[in-house]
């Protein structure tokens, strides 16, 4: 097939909002370019994208990432095995047998240890996967040996899209790992950011009249900005991943519709921050993936103008610069804009919709996976 890579780019404008919180709530920050930038961390903005798949295809196609796998299994064996106990046993004995490594839940104080035994990381499992290992459980209950090459043949092959795009480790065995065939970068802010504060009061409703004070203090910090979002895909290890011509399709043209429309859902009821981009810049290329973050190591600074439409300025010079010294003329764009910067996109691609944009690319996924 013919190799392909496709870049997105995005430029986003969110309000006073928290996202992507560090371990204290701050908002997650991170210096570039000698400043402090907000950011938005790679795994928050993919867990978003996983979520958004759930609006684009059937949910029950789609993958589960969780440590209560034996319970998952369980679940789908139903009452082919009458008992919980029986059910959760043979499960159990399936994963032993694909070398995945179970242990009990530890202890949480004033807690009940669940009895359910899980394992030691989340292991991602395509539906596919979840029924053949279901299947191999009730055979096993059935008196059949379980064989160790049949359990990792069930829990192997047969990815679906998530799993394929955002693949999967197994630290216990690793020949059920799958590479990722999409790269998604941390997103920052084209310029520097300062968190702030906002000190809040709740009042309780039952309060005596002549109760002056609040039911309840606290503070929240929060910023807003002009992110800077990056994503690659390459087709050939997804087409690689699914097996199948068709499904690669799929795959690509949900996550390029997930990843632009998706927001990661930190505090989102109080600061009601979802937006959509003000710009997107698809590019198709052959040689290599380019994250255009370089654009933006000098902070940007709007003065009279709207930082997304500067930002594309920025964006579309670094894209030329990349092009002229690297390129070899085989990058096809397609551009969304919904701001200001369409004049200067307009540079590198004519600006249309989503819905035209990602059926350009699948038009093109489709003729590479099938070359």
């Amino acid at each position: 097939m013919t190799r392909l890579f496709i870049d997105v780019h995005v430029l986003q404008t969110v309000p006073p909002s928290n996202v992507n919180r560090d371990d204290t709530g701050r908002p997650k920050t991170a210096y570039y370019g000698g400043v402090q930038r907000a950011r938005v961390s790679s795994q928050a903005w993919k867990r978003a994208a996983r979520t958004e798949f759930r609006t684009l295809v059937d949910p029950s196609t789609l993958g589960v990432r969780t440590k209560r796998i034996v319970e998952l299994v369980a679940k789908r064996v139903g009452d082919t095995i009458p008992t919980a106990e029986a059910r959760e046993t043979a499960v159990s004995a399936v994963f032993t047998a694909a070398g995945i490594v179970l242990e009990k839940p530890k202890k949480k104080k004033g807690e009940e240890v669940d009895p359910i035994e899980q394992s030691k990381y989340l292991l991602f499992l395509s539906a596919t996967q979840i029924d053949r290992l279901a299947e191999l459980a009730i055979a096993a209950h059935g008196g059949a040996t379980i064989d160790k090459a049949a359990a990792k043949a069930a829990a192997k092959g047969a990815d679906s899209i998530d799993v394929a795009l955002f693949g999967r480790m197994v630290a216990d065995s690793a020949d059920l790992n799958v590479d990722a065939a999409a790269q998604v970068a941390h997103a920052i802010s084209v310029h520097a950011v300062n968190t702030e504060f906002d000190y809040y009061t709740a009042v309780d409703d039952r309060a005596p009249e002549d109760n002056a004070g609040a039911g309840m203090i606290g503070v929240v910090e929060f910023s807003s900005s002009t992110l800077y979002r990056y994503a690659t895909v390459n087709v050939a290890a997804l087409h690689r991943n699914l097996g199948d011509s068709e499904a690669t399709v799929l795959a690509a043209e949900a996550f390029l519709k997930a990843f632009v429309r998706s927001m990661p859902t930190g505090k989102q009821n109080t600061f009601a921050n979802r937006t959509l981009p003000d710009a997107v810049v698809f590019s198709l290329r052959t040689d290599q993936p380019v994250n255009l973050v370089t654009a933006f190591e000098e902070p940007i600074v709007a003065a009279g103008e709207a930082r997304a439409a500067v930002a594309a300025k920025a964006l579309v010079a670094r894209y030329t610069a990349v092009e002229a010294a690297y390129g070899d003329g085989t990058t096809v764009n397609f551009v969304v804009a919904a701001g200001d910067g369409a004049d200067a996109l307009s540079e590198i691609a004519t600006p249309g919709s989503l819905a035209a944009a990602v059926d350009g690319v699948t038009h093109r996924v489709r003729a590479a996976v099938t070359s």
